[in-house]
């Protein structure tokens, strides 16, 4: 069983920086990637980066490469978005989701909706 809990969103004006934070209850935190995805309203849900726990590897949406850093603390099994130079593009719900690194073959992966599990969403909104 794998629950997850975002935190950390609101609202921030252009050029501001947020951390949001996905807490994960799992046994075996280094089997899984952790990845963040985003929905803006009106728009398709796009994937922002992932990582995989058991190396440590990871990638970006390209629109937030240089911005974004992801990364994951194991004693908490806490994965981390650092958010910097924010935009109104990036405006939107962010999710958070978690599926075996055996999956983990990219941000547009099928697997993700297959087989991961969600977090509740935290909203995000950037203003000008």
């Amino acid at each position: 069983e794998v629950t997850l809990v975002e935190s950390g969103g609101g609202l921030v004006q252009t050029g501001g920086s947020l951390r949001l934070s996905c807490a994960a209850t799992v046994f075996t935190f280094e089997d899984y990637a952790i990845g963040w995805f985003r929905q803006a309203p009106g728009k398709e849900r796009e994937g922002v980066s992932y990582i995989k726990n058991n190396d440590g590897t990871t990638d970006y949406l390209d629109s937030v490469k240089g911005r974004f850093t992801i990364s994951s603390d194991h004693a908490k099994k806490t994965v981390y978005l650092e958010m910097n130079k924010l935009i109104p593009e990036d405006t939107g719900v962010y999710y958070c989701a978690a599926v075996s690194v055996i999956f983990a073959d990219g941000l547009t992966s099928s697997t993700w909706d297959s087989f991961g599990r969600w977090g509740q969403g935290t909203q995000v909104t950037v203003s000008s």
